[in-house]
């Protein structure tokens, strides 16, 4: 077991601190590929996640293991070496911050065995990475729609888990009147309660699918793009929006800042307009009970014109914080040449303030290879914003055609839903009328046809 925290001050929390005092613990799985990233990102991510529900993190470890043992995940030795940390029993180690830890947590996905047999060896509650996120997600959802996706996949985890979660289900309830016997086990009745609760949040967000598409079709009869931001988690989607929107959308140096989609209108060089939309952020191994609720959400990024995928160019795992984002958007049914009609990708690297230029180049060198547009900024200072947008106007043009069209004097309404509608190019006025040569796409074409 290696120590990676000398001093645990660095990585204690500020904001917020619970009375939790945390172990954190990356298991680091040996072997073809398992942990293809780099183990000391992956500490300092899930040390991030953990700061960002507010425990104080008293001590972080990177744990090598040869193989899953089932039943407790690691060794005994290795556990023992746990424990020992927890109790403040190291040999050599005088700070008193590792004694009495309260919350363990591990970054891997726990079975509730291995979950429910850590706690009774380490004698301190226990948290895989999806119970993490999990939490993360619940103190973080402000929306009614967010509040339903975070229900929904909290008891979907925690049903699997009535086994580890509940002391009392050995006990049985009394039968009733005549029938005699010993009636359902405590552990059927909580079942039977949270699957009543599912049903009803699965039906609440079938309601709220319901709303989406009926907003989506609306936006549709608008004659205005969409354009989504994705991107792995603190990659500085909320701060780009900010900067290209001129909006004050929460955007902090913390993990799943950004939980319920924003959307803000943006009016380009060209005359044309926009609305870009600010999603969650995605990690990897994000656990399948919430992607599978937050499925409403993310179908906002299929229903884009645009996908900007924005990347920390400054992380040092940026090309597989990249894969996890692309691996997310295929289930989707997107990738990043954009396989659904009409779809249309751009790679922003973020960050580049914080990047050596020569760095940078071999990343855009990469980055350019999958014939994706690339374009680089800095969200902070600003630094290629303007690019970006010419980027963004200039593939919104190929999606639209050239119309010269003639329009009477008098006709003033016409002119100006063209105006409204599409970008002119070109205006000339005589005595027969005005005659305007401008861009449209094809659905405002055939609305202007049926005019």
């Amino acid at each position: 077991m290696t120590n990676t925290t000398e001093d645990p001050t660095t990585i204690r929390g500020t904001d917020k601190v619970r009375a939790e005092r945390c172990l954190v613990i990356h298991p680091h799985i040996k072997g073809p590929g398992t942990n293809a990233r780099d183990p000391a990102a992956r500490l300092e991510e899930i040390v991030g996640l953990a700061l960002a529900i507010g425990v104080n993190v008293v001590h972080a470890d990177i744990v090598t293991l040869n193989r899953i043992k089932p039943s407790t995940l690691m060794g005994k030795g290795t556990l023992a070496s746990i424990e020992a940390v927890i109790s403040g029993h190291v040999p050599g180690n005088r700070d008193p911050n590792t004694h009495g830890i309260d919350i363990a947590v591990f970054d891997i996905a726990l079975s509730p065995i291995q979950q429910r047999n850590l706690e009774r060896q380490l004698n301190c509650k226990v948290i895989d990475r999806t119970g993490l996120i999990l939490e993360i997600f619940g103190d973080r959802a402000r929306t009614r729609e967010g509040r339903l996706q975070v229900d929904l996949a909290a008891l979907t985890y925690q049903r699997s888990r009535l086994v580890r979660s509940w002391t009392h289900l050995e006990r049985q309830r009394g039968g009733a009147g005549f029938m005699g016997g010993p009636g359902e086990t405590q552990i059927e009745t909580d079942r039977r309660q949270i699957d009543k609760r599912l049903t009803r949040l699965r039906r609440d967000l079938k309601d709220v699918k319901r709303t989406r598409d009926l907003h989506r079709k609306a936006r549709r009869r608008t004659p205005y793009p969409i354009v989504a931001l994705v991107g792995y988690t603190n990659a500085g989607k909320s701060t780009l929006f900010n900067r290209l929107t001129n909006a004050k959308v929460d955007a902090q140096d913390q993990l799943f800042a950004t939980l319920d989609p924003t959307m803000r209108g943006i009016d380009l060089k060209s005359g044309r307009s926009l609305i870009l939309s600010d999603t969650v952020g995605f990690i990897s191994d994000l656990p399948h009970e919430l992607v599978t609720a937050f499925h409403a959400t993310l179908e906002e990024v299929t229903e884009a014109d645009i996908v900007i995928h924005v990347r920390d160019a400054a992380h040092p795992d940026t090309e597989a914080q990249k894969k996890d984002v692309l691996k997310v958007l295929a289930t989707l049914g997107l990738n990043d040449n954009g396989d659904k009609k009409g779809k249309k990708f751009i790679e922003v690297l973020n960050k580049i303030d914080a990047v050596q230029h020569d760095d940078l180049d071999v990343l855009k060198n990469k980055a350019e290879r999958a014939g994706t547009p690339v374009v680089m900024v800095s969200a902070l200072t600003g630094e290629g914003c303007p690019v970006l947008l010419n980027t963004i106007d200039e593939l919104l043009a190929l999606s639209t055609s050239a119309h010269t069209i003639d329009v009477q004097s008098t006709d003033g309404a016409t002119l100006s839903w063209l105006y409204d509608h599409g970008e002119v190019i070109e205006r000339r006025d005589d005595d027969q009328g005005i005659h305007v040569k401008v861009r449209l796409d094809e659905a405002n074409w055939a609305r202007f046809e049926r005019r």
